[in-house]
C-alpha cells in the first residue's frame, strides 16, 4: 500500500520533472552577465513563495558554492524583507502596490523582475508586473500551473505543474539550479571583477546599461529568439506593360515581362518578421523546402534577409505560385502546388529552437508542417509559458491549446467556427466577426482570438472575459492586400517577444499592417510602367463602345485652383467620362515662356488624376491638343467662359467626329499666371 509520504514523493518528483531547465539555464546565463555589469534582480514573492525569494536573494549576495569563496556579490534584492516599508505601502496605498512602488524605486531598464508565486493569481504580483514592464524591466515568473495571469503578463513564464507544496519546493530546486548556472558562467568566463575595479564606467545618477547595450558587449545574453515554423512556398512575379489584346483570343497580351522572386507563406512571414526585429531580435524559420531550384531560390532569398533556416527536409516539389501582372493589378496566377507534405518530425536543433524561443509563429498554409504529432505535442507544451502565435489556414491544423493568440481573418473565423454560429439571427458584420472569435476562443482553448478584417482593423477576444477591442486599421489607398495577414501575425509575433502586452501588441501589428499594404502598393506602382497614351485610348474606347458620353478638355493646369475645379466639376457633369488632354513642359514653356511650367507634368497629371471628376489624363507634346483630340473623338469638348467658340483651333477636329464645343462660366481673376505674379511680387497685397 502505497503511504503519503511515497505519494507525496511521487507528486514531487512529477513536479520537478515539469520545470524547463532549458530556459532557467538561459535566465543564469543572462542573470550572470547583467550582474556583473551593473543590473540588477529584483525578487518579489507572497508567504511561502517569500521565503524562496529571500532565499535566492541571500545565495546570490553571499555565495552559493562553498569552493567559491571570492566569487563578489551580486546585486539582488527581496522586496518583501523591510516590515516598516512593506507595512507602510500597505497602509498607505494598498496591498497590490507594495512590490510596485519598490519597483518604481529600484528598478531600471534592463534589469530583472523575478516573481514567485504558486497560484498566478496574486495582485500585488500582477501589478508589479505591469509596473516592471512600463519602466523596461524585463520579467519572468516561476509559478504554479500554467496558463495563468502571472504567465500572460510576464515575458517569460517557468510554471510547475503539481499542488502548492510541490510547486514550492520546485521552486527550490529551481532557485538552486539558477544559482549554479550563475556560478557556473562566472567562473567559465572570468566575469567577476577585480577587487578595487569597476566593469564599467557611469556617471552618477545616469541609468545603467539597457538589454540591448548589454547584447554588444563581450559575453552578450541571448537575442529575442522569434521562432516561425510552417510552410513555404515560392512568389514569382512577372509583370509588364499591356500594349494589345491577342488576335488568338480576347486576353491582353502581356509585353517582355520583368521577373522577380519572393518568399511566400510561412517564408513571408519570417522575412517580415526579420524586417520588424532589425538587429534587435534574431527569426528562425523552422520548415520542409526540397533541394530543387525554388528551394535554392528560397533558402538564398531567406538567408540575404537574415533569417536563419532549419530545413526539416521533403522529397516533395517546391510550391510555386506565378502573379502575371501589369499596372499594378493581378491579370492571372498560376498554382504549381503539389500535395501537402507528409509531416515529419522535428530536428534535434528544430527542438532546440523552439525551447529557446521568446515567441513562436505557426504560419500555416495547409501543407502539412504542422500537422505532425511530435510538433503538436512540443508546441502544446511550450505555449504554457512562450507566447505562440498562430495563423491559421482551413485546409491546416488547429492550433494547440493554451496559443496565446489566433489570426484568422474574417472568412477563416466563420468557416472554423461555422457548427457553433450555424442557425443564428443575422447580425453586423462586427457582431458576427465577434461571435465567431468567442466561439473559436472556447473551441481552441486560446487566450486571444484577433480577427482581421481588412480596412475595418481587428476585434480582439480575450479570454478574460472582458469587452471586445476592436482596433480600426489606418486609411491605406491600395488595392492588393496580399500579405497582410503575414505582416499582422509576423509583427505580435516580434512584440511578444519583447515582453508588450497582447492588446498593445495587436494595435501596433495593426498599423504596421496597413503600412505594408501601403508599402508594397507604392512599390507596385512604381515598378509597373505608366500608362501609355494607347492605354488610355483603349480605355476611352471601350467607354465609348459601352455607350458612355466622352467629355474632353485641355490646358496647361500649371497652378490647379478653384478657377480649374470649377471648370472640371462642370465639364464632369455633361457627360460619362472626363479625359483632360495635358500640356507637357515644352509645350508650356512655349506658351507661357520661362521659368514655366512651376510644376512638372508628371505632378500635374498626378494632380489631376486624384480628382474625382477627373477619369483620365493624356500628356500631349504640341502647343494645341488637335492631335489627340483627333484619336480621342470626345463627344463634348470643354473650355472657359473667357474664349469664343469660333476662336478655338481645335473646333475642326472636334467637329469633324460630330462633336461639339461648350463653353463653361469661368470665374474671374483666378489664372495660374495670376497667382504667379502675385507670389514673386515685392509689393503686399490687401486680402479680403
Amino acid at each position: 500500500m502505497t503511504t503519503r509520504s511515497e505519494l507525496h514523493l511521487t507528486q514531487h518528483a512529477q513536479a520537478l520533472a515539469s520545470l524547463d531547465v532549458n530556459r532557467l539555464q538561459s535566465w543564469g546565463q543572462h542573470l550572470a552577465h547583467l550582474l556583473t555589469h551593473e543590473g540588477r534582480l529584483l525578487i518579489a514573492g507572497n508567504g511561502g513563495s517569500a521565503a524562496e525569494a529571500q532565499h535566492l536573494s541571500a545565495e546570490l549576495l553571499g555565495r552559493y558554492r562553498r569552493e567559491n569563496p571570492d566569487r563578489p556579490p551580486l546585486p539582488a534584492l527581496a522586496l518583501h524583507t523591510d516590515t516598516s516599508t512593506l507595512t507602510a505601502l500597505a497602509n498607505d496605498f494598498g496591498y497590490e502596490q507594495t512590490f510596485a512602488r519598490q519597483i518604481q524605486a529600484h528598478g531600471r531598464p534592463g534589469d530583472v523582475l523575478l516573481v514567485l508565486t504558486t497560484s498566478g493569481t496574486s495582485p500585488n504580483i500582477l501589478t508589479a508586473l505591469h509596473q516592471a514592464r512600463a519602466l523596461g524591466l524585463t520579467t519572468w515568473a516561476l509559478t504554479g500551473p500554467g496558463p495563468n495571469p502571472t504567465t500572460e503578463h510576464s515575458d517569460q513564464a517557468i510554471p510547475v505543474n503539481g499542488a502548492t507544496a510541490h510547486v514550492q519546493e520546485a521552486q527550490l530546486v529551481a532557485i538552486h539550479l539558477l544559482c549554479d548556472t550563475i556560478d557556473t558562467e562566472l567562473t567559465r568566463h572570468d566575469l567577476p571583477p577585480s577587487p578595487g575595479t569597476t566593469t564599467t564606467t557611469r556617471r552618477p545618477g545616469t541609468l545603467p546599461p539597457t538589454t540591448a547595450d548589454i547584447r554588444r558587449e563581450p559575453m552578450t545574453a541571448a537575442r529575442p529568439q522569434v521562432v516561425v515554423i510552417g510552410d513555404v512556398l515560392l512568389d514569382e512575379t512577372l509583370e509588364g506593360p499591356v500594349l494589345r489584346i491577342s488576335p488568338e483570343a480576347p486576353v491582353p497580351v502581356v509585353s517582355t515581362p520583368g521577373q522577380h522572386y519572393t518568399p511566400g507563406g510561412a517564408g513571408l512571414a519570417a522575412l517580415l518578421a526579420a524586417n520588424h526585429a532589425g538587429d534587435d531580435q534574431a527569426v528562425t524559420l523552422i520548415t520542409a523546402l526540397n533541394d530543387d531550384q525554388a528551394g535554392t531560390n528560397l533558402l538564398s532569398l531567406l538567408s540575404s534577409a537574415g533569417v536563419e533556416v532549419i530545413n526539416l527536409g521533403t522529397d516533395a516539389p517546391t510550391a510555386v505560385k506565378t502573379r502575371i501582372r501589369s499596372s499594378g493589378q493581378t491579370l492571372l496566377m498560376l498554382d504549381r502546388a503539389t500535395p501537402a507534405t507528409t509531416p515529419t518530425a522535428l530536428t534535434s536543433a528544430a527542438r532546440t529552437a523552439l525551447r529557446n524561443a521568446s515567441a513562436i509563429l505557426v504560419s500555416d498554409y495547409g501543407r502539412g508542417i504542422t500537422a505532425h504529432p511530435d510538433t503538436r505535442n512540443l508546441l502544446s507544451e511550450l505555449a504554457a509559458h512562450i507566447p505562440v502565435i498562430w495563423d491559421p489556414h482551413p485546409r491546416g491544423s488547429t492550433p494547440v491549446p493554451g496559443t496565446t493568440m489566433v489570426t484568422p481573418n474574417s472568412s477563416e473565423a466563420h468557416h472554423f467556427a461555422t457548427p457553433g454560429v450555424s442557425g443564428q439571427p443575422p447580425i453586423t458584420a462586427l457582431a458576427a466577426d465577434t461571435r465567431a472569435g468567442e466561439v473559436l476562443l472556447k473551441l481552441w482553448k486560446a487566450k486571444h482570438i484577433a480577427v482581421t478584417r481588412g480596412s475595418h482593423g481587428i476585434v480582439l477576444v480575450c479570454t478574460s472575459g472582458a469587452a471586445p477591442v476592436v482596433i480600426p486599421a489606418p486609411a491605406v489607398n491600395a488595392v492588393d492586400t496580399c500579405g497582410a495577414g503575414d505582416a499582422f501575425a509576423a509583427d505580435i509575433a516580434t512584440q511578444l517577444a519583447l515582453g508588450v502586452l497582447p492588446t498593445t501588441a495587436t494595435a501596433h501589428a495593426v498599423r504596421a499592417a496597413a503600412a505594408f499594404v501601403a508599402k508594397q502598393s507604392i512599390e507596385q506602382r512604381e515598378c509597373s510602367s505608366p500608362d501609355t497614351t494607347h492605354d488610355i485610348l483603349q480605355r476611352v474606347a471601350r467607354r465609348r463602345a459601352e455607350g458612355a458620353t466622352i467629355v474632353a478638355t485641355g490646358g496647361c493646369f500649371d497652378l490647379l485652383h478653384r478657377g480649374h475645379i470649377t471648370m472640371l466639376q462642370q465639364a464632369r457633369a455633361l457627360g460619362d467620362l472626363l479625359v483632360v488632354c495635358l500640356n507637357s513642359d515644352e509645350s508650356v514653356t512655349r506658351l507661357k515662356g520661362h521659368p514655366r511650367p512651376i510644376v512638372t507634368a508628371a505632378d500635374r497629371a498626378a494632380v489631376l488624376s486624384a480628382l474625382g471628376c477627373v477619369d483620365e489624363v493624356v500628356v500631349f507634346d504640341e502647343d494645341t491638343p488637335e492631335q489627340i483630340l483627333d484619336l480621342l473623338r470626345p463627344d463634348v469638348f470643354v473650355k472657359g467662359g473667357d474664349y469664343a467658340a469660333g476662336d478655338l483651333p481645335e473646333r475642326t477636329t472636334i467637329e469633324s467626329h460630330g462633336g461639339q464645343i461648350v463653353l463653361v462660366t469661368y470665374l474671374d481673376g483666378r489664372s495660374s499666371t495670376h497667382i504667379i505674379n502675385r507670389a514673386t511680387s515685392t509689393t503686399p497685397h490687401a486680402t479680403a
